[in-house]
């Protein structure tokens, strides 16, 4: 009897361990705070409930999207980020995607007041020129991340109702929708609410497309350059020094300080930015010697589209690069 007892103790303890696990893969659209979730959209915006229960009942939990944006790339340090997006073929293709769509990019920085270059250059970094908008499905995305992502989820759950209010108004296929793991869609990934307020319809067609319409993708960019307060023309960011080797004690965040607070902390930078200027301290980490920069308001602007010192600077960058190499072949 003793040996009789022991393997059904080894498939209780077995069974303990599995049990848990199970529990924990409930569906959602049978969680309590999916269904307060849907109770909202349906009291708020007149959403079916029947369709809002269709279409949460086939979403799957993404793991691979916790992970990800728990590990985001603007984590890494300056010297390993930048060449992620500053290479040879990058600026080729972004000068054969200007050629291509030379009319739309002129038409779309006249008429918002954007510089042809960063529009081109956003497009670059985000999708590649619209090669690679992203393979996870937006639904999956933005719900794992709005009920298994304590740190931002009521970011999330925020974008995930305007997910399906998007979806209602363009008359997009919900279950179809592909992008990236933090739910940002077409050729310059717009998250849901960024999509709502500042997709424009380019081309004239009745809807604003930004998975399939080049026009739309590159003019709501500029728009959404134009409507965070983009200057046509104006600089972006100025090289910096530090004075008798100091180390200015700035974090690579995105608190603007005076001109006059910068120079007294021993940064020494273009006379041409007046001291009551509000800028940003920008510290570029490299394998030697930190390299300093500080953003003008048209940095500010491209920090509004990600809010990655880092991803601004590198946008910039590639931006001048792609410029550059048109003007010489002009």
């Amino acid at each position: 009897m003793k040996y009789a007892l022991a393997v059904p103790s080894r498939l209780v303890i077995a069974l303990c361990l599995v049990l848990p696990l199970t529990l924990t893969a409930q569906p959602y659209v049978e969680r309590d705070d999916v269904q307060s979730f849907m109770d909202r959209l349906e009291d708020r915006h007149g959403l079916d409930r029947d369709w809002l229960e269709e279409v949460l009942s086939g979403v799957e939990r993404r793991q691979s999207v916790i992970d990800a944006i728990s590990d985001p790339a603007e984590a890494l340090p300056w010297y390993r980020y930048h060449p992620i997006f500053l290479t040879e073929e990058r600026i080729e293709k972004g000068l054969e995607f200007w050629e291509e769509h030379e009319a739309i990019i002129r038409r779309a920085s006249r008429e918002f007041g954007v510089d042809p270059e960063i529009i081109v250059a956003i497009i670059g970094v985000e999708t590649y020129y619209g090669e690679r908008q992203g393979s996870d499905p937006v639904l999956d995305s933005l719900v794992t991340l709005a009920f298994d992502y304590e740190p931002r989820a009521d970011f999330f759950r925020s974008e995930l109702e305007h997910f399906f209010l998007l979806a209602e108004e363009e008359d997009l296929d919900i279950h179809e929708l592909k992008g990236s793991y933090a739910g940002a869609m077409g050729l310059g990934q717009f998250i849901s609410s960024s999509y709502r307020s500042y997709a424009v319809d380019f081309s004239g067609s009745g809807q604003r497309n930004l998975f399939e319409d080049p026009e739309d993708g590159i003019g709501s960019v500029a728009n959404y350059l134009a409507e965070h307060g983009w200057r046509k023309g104006d600089l972006v960011a100025v090289p910096a020094v530090r004075r008798n080797g100091a180390e200015p004690d700035f974090s690579n965040d995105l608190e603007r300080h005076r001109a006059a607070v910068l120079r007294e902390a021993g940064l020494v930078f273009s006379e041409g930015v007046d001291n009551d200027a509000r800028v940003l301290p920008i510290r570029l980490e490299n394998e030697e010697e930190n390299e300093w920069w500080v953003g003008l308001e048209n940095f500010r602007v491209i920090t509004r589209y990600n809010h990655s010192p880092l991803y601004a600077m590198a946008a910039w960058e590639l931006a001048r690069e792609i410029s550059a190499r048109r003007r010489a072949t002009d």
